[in-house]
C-alpha cells in the first residue's frame, strides 16, 4: 500500500467533509479517537453519526498531508489543517490497518500560532 496516496485521500475526505467516503476507509467494527471522544466510537454507525454533527458544527476546513511513515500494523501520519475564518491546526494520526481498512485511529491535534 502506498501510505502516503492513501493518507491523502483520506484527508482529501475529511476536507470535503464527506461522511459516506470517510466511512469507506474504516472497518465496520472500527475504533475512533479524537480529543472530543475521550472514551472514543465504535463501528461505522458511530462514527457516521459523530462525523455528521461535527462537520454540521464546524466551519470549512482544508488539510493538507505533511508527513507520513509506516508501523508495525498501519502508519502515522502528520497534517496541518487551514480552518475557514482564521486559525491553523497541526495533528497526527495513528492508524492501525485491517487490510486496506482503519481498524483503530488516534488522533491528536493542536492550535499553531499566527504568525
Amino acid at each position: 500500500m502506498d501510505i502516503a496516496k492513501y493518507n491523502a485521500d483520506w484527508l482529501a475526505a475529511w476536507t470535503a467533509k464527506d461522511v459516506a467516503a470517510l466511512l469507506t476507509f474504516y472497518a465496520e467494527d472500527c475504533r475512533y479517537f479524537d480529543p472530543q471522544t475521550a472514551d472514543g466510537i465504535q463501528g461505522h454507525e458511530a462514527l457516521g453519526g459523530y462525523l455528521t454533527q461535527l462537520f454540521a458544527a464546524t466551519p470549512a476546513m482544508t488539510y493538507t498531508p505533511d508527513e507520513t511513515w509506516p508501523i508495525p500494523g498501519g502508519f502515522c501520519g502528520r497534517w496541518y489543517c487551514d480552518v475557514a475564518g482564521g486559525g491553523r491546526l497541526r495533528g497526527f494520526d495513528m492508524v492501525l490497518l485491517d487490510g486496506d481498512r482503519i481498524a483503530h485511529n488516534e488522533v491528536y491535534v493542536h492550535q499553531l500560532s499566527q504568525n
